[in-house]
């Protein structure tokens, strides 16, 4: 019964076409940030190492790492959420983990991941 109403609530919360990405694709996040009384998009770009929950509560982190001073940055987006205008896929990168929190040790090169690459059946 409670879980119904909650449902219902929740349903008109959520966005009609969530954006399709996996673990381990490098995404561009289009944020919405108001400031005062106006408004700007500002774009984070990352590796998606995590996704957790479901419905409205659904929410990502995306890692990059800084040119200038080597620190690894991670935001954490709600899926639903209306500041996040868009996600925007990059490249889709293999894996084999549905948590890549092993990439928080690793600098450099070792933070890539193989592309995943989608051929044709001959």
């Amino acid at each position: 019964m409670v879980s119904e109403l909650i449902a219902k609530v929740e349903k008109k919360q959520l966005k009609e076409t969530p954006p399709e990405f996996k673990i381990g694709d490098t995404v561009d996040v289009y944020v919405r940030i108001v400031e005062g009384e106006k408004s700007r998009t500002q774009v984070f770009n990352g590796t998606v190492i995590a996704r957790k929950g479901c419905g409205v509560n659904e929410v990502f982190t995306v890692r990059r790492i800084t040119p200038t001073n080597n620190e690894g940055i991670e935001r954490i987006f709600p899926l639903h959420s209306p500041n996040v205008e868009k996600v925007h896929v990059i490249r889709s990168g293999f894996t084999r983990r549905s948590k890549l929190y092993f990439l928080r040790q690793r600098t450099g090169k070792s933070v890539r991941l193989r592309e995943k690459w989608v051929g044709k059946a001959k």
